[in-house]
């Protein structure tokens, strides 16, 4: 795959952990702004007041929805040098951070001090740099790494379902975007982005742009995932639907089942609205490390298969 990938690489470099998103949405807006002229059919944006930091994107006569998230987990810097976690960032001695607060830009590193004897829990903190303003959010340090078959960053999940969404608005003429917040720790922006487009728009069908993990049965280079169930049990008719559109298609995919993990789907699951939902997207190894690594064969696979699903569903 030939792509050239610098729009994903900045995307994995902008800060954005859960809750302070604003960054990447300043980001987003500004390149649909200066993008969307030259896409197939120009979107309706949808931003600001009432939408918190999420971003809704309205192409045509919509059908269906695609959510990506555009968080990411890190860390919250609390009183002295600790640290606690937002969502679940693998937590390993050595880890370079970065950030700011209103003394200026910040990088350290990650220091895991072990549980005390009789202690449930140990202690993370920063180390290596000034003292860091209480409330500071840090995340992982980007390093960018590419090769012919592989793309290798911090934050493929969820920028890399991020930029399959800005890949597919390109010749979208029917559909929705939704870019969320909050999925890293707990959600809570898409009950309001789903009452919100199935009210005004009547759109009830979505597709979750993002990324899962390689596993025992999932693995590189085989095709974009199509989940059957995580922790959320999407409605097997619809899931159905979209396996018989892939399987005509021709593009290569893979099919996951497991009880463990979850994505906006579920909080759609969970919200008042009848929303079909299926998780669509490409796996990754060395999940919420500074080095998850997708193959480029399945970003391929996932933005072909979106295009496709856009048009027939």
């Amino acid at each position: 795959m030939t792509t050239d990938f610098s729009l994903l690489r900045a995307l994995c470099s902008i800060h954005a952990p859960s809750g302070d998103e604003v960054q990447l949405t300043r980001f987003l807006l500004d390149y649909i702004k200066n993008h969307k002229k030259h896409w197939k059919t120009e979107p309706e944006v949808y931003a600001g007041k009432g939408f918190q930091d999420c971003i809704v994107l309205k192409f045509g006569q919509p059908k269906t929805a695609i959510f990506a998230h555009i968080d990411s987990i890190g860390f919250t810097v609390k009183y002295g040098a600790e640290l606690i976690k937002v969502g679940g960032p693998v937590s390993k001695d050595g880890i370079l951070l970065v950030g700011e607060d209103r003394e200026g830009s910040v990088e350290c590193t990650l220091n895991v001090i072990q549980a005390a004897p009789g202690k449930k829990h140990g202690q993370l903190e920063y180390t290596g740099c000034r003292p860091v303003r209480r409330g500071t959010n840090l995340t992982f340090k980007p390093v960018w790494r590419e090769t012919d078959a592989f793309v290798q960053c911090c934050y493929m999940d969820n920028r890399l379902g991020v930029w399959n969404a800005l890949k597919v608005a390109e010749t979208l003429e029917n559909g929705v975007i939704c870019f969320s917040c909050w999925e890293e720790h707990g959600g809570g922006s898409v009950e309001y982005l789903a009452r919100f487009i199935y009210e005004k728009f009547g759109v009830h069908q979505a597709l979750i742009s993002d990324i899962t993990w390689v596993t025992e049965g999932i693995h590189h280079g085989n095709g974009c995932v199509i989940s059957i169930r995580d922790s959320g049990l999407p409605r097997r008719s619809y899931v159905n639907r979209i396996i018989s559109i892939a399987e005509e298609s021709g593009i290569s995919f893979q099919l996951e089942v497991e009880g463990t993990g979850g994505s906006d789907g579920n909080a759609l699951q969970r919200s008042p609205y009848p929303f079909d939902w299926c998780f669509i997207g490409a796996p990754e190894n060395h999940v919420h490390s500074p080095d998850e690594k997708v193959h480029k064969a399945d970003i391929a696979s996932m933005v072909a298969l979106y295009k496709r699903l856009m048009e027939k569903l």
